[in-house]
């Protein structure tokens, strides 16, 4: 055509403006047909796709109302058990315990299902990044963006390390104060909307480990704008003593925790999505309660915190409102890290002394 011959001769001459070329135009004709081909057969795979991105659409929808249905019906059939058991005699009682189990079995392939599935963002993601889903359907790109998560943790871990040494020895400024102030409240907010993520997926990260990130945002965010005065110099170097020492036990546990999860997943008594924590589960037991130490001395050291925090609301210099809220704020922190390990290393006991029971 004419349209096409004319784009032939624009690209002809754009071809042969290049030093040490000399094309001829029935071979930029022959060029240029072979990219419309390209082109044409870009078009056909491209409406493929976004008929099989329908259809996928329509399978997410369908096995989301499906599994569903099938949960609740398996909680009414849950609760008829409980009332069978209740009342059944000792002949029923192992056909009962059985399917009770196979109900628990279910309810766990069900998580499974629905790491692949989109599902409703929960508050806090709402509130951040709205109805949007971040659902990943393959496991490589969970892993990866699990992996992307440990790497960040790690990497921010020793930045932090250094912004702190630095405010401690070399910069006393308020200014260079706040950075390190900023960063925490970034780098938790950050986690907090990572964590969220990842659990939409399918990471078993719950409970205590998940929310002690909020609390930390806050109090970061305090501390940020906590004014430079008496009080403020008062708690400096505690606070800066603080946060090196809380950053190099993240640290030591996220090499640590890295290593044992790979060895556990590899043996199959992990999920591939489970991450690191600021914390002591049950997992780390084998090979890992020598960190046990550190982090009761760290969670001590919170106490301590909010100790002196709370001495110093004393003070008749002391007007701040940053003063008591940092020191109830440590103090919740202490109470939740303290009694959440202590809770894990006590079940862990429990469970051992049933092991050699039935042994």
């Amino acid at each position: 055509t004419t349209f096409s011959a004319r784009r032939g001769e624009k690209l002809c001459l754009a071809v042969s403006m290049a030093p040490g070329t000399v094309v001829t135009f029935s071979e930029c004709l022959t060029e240029w047909e072979e990219l419309e081909k390209d082109y044409q057969q870009i078009q056909d795979t491209h409406k493929l796709y976004k008929q099989k991105l329908e259809d996928v659409i329509k399978l997410q929808g369908s096995c989301s109302g499906l599994i569903a249905r099938q949960k609740k019906k398996l909680r009414e059939l849950s609760e008829t058990i409980k009332t069978c058991k209740s009342a059944g005699n000792a002949d029923e009682s192992d056909s009962i315990n059985r399917i009770q189990q196979l109900i628990r079995e279910k309810q766990n392939l069900f998580f499974e299902m629905e790491a692949f599935l989109p599902k409703k963002n929960g508050l806090y993601l709402s509130l951040v990044l709205g109805n949007v889903n971040v659902t990943l359907l393959s496991k490589q790109a969970k892993f990866a963006y699990k992996d992307e998560y440990e790497k960040f943790k790690l990497y921010l871990t020793i930045i932090l390390v250094i912004v702190s040494f630095t405010c401690r020895f070399l910069l006393n400024y308020r200014a260079v104060d706040s950075v390190l102030n900023f960063l925490l409240v970034w780098y938790y907010c950050t986690l907090t909307i990572r964590e969220s993520i990842l659990i939409n997926n399918g990471s078993r990260i719950k409970g205590w480990w998940v929310f002690h990130h909020y609390i930390s945002t806050f109090l970061s965010g305090v501390m940020l704008t906590w004014p430079d005065d008496l009080m403020y110099q008062m708690f400096r170097n505690q606070f800066l003593f603080f946060t090196m020492y809380q950053s190099f036990v993240q640290f030591l546990q996220y090499y640590y925790q890295s290593g044992c999860l790979y060895r556990l997943r590899a043996l199959g008594e992990r999920h591939t999505m489970d991450l690191t924590v600021e914390g002591f589960q049950s997992w780390m037991w084998r090979g890992l309660t020598f960190l046990l130490p550190f982090l009761f001395f760290g969670h001590f050291w919170q106490f301590y915190n909010a100790v002196t925090l709370f001495q110093m609301t004393r003070y008749p210099a002391c007007k701040e409102w940053q003063v008591p809220m940092c020191g109830l704020t440590f103090f919740a922190l202490f109470l939740g890290n303290f009694s959440t390990t202590l809770r894990v290393v006590h079940q862990k006991f429990q469970k051992q002394k049933e092991d050699k029971k039935e042994a």
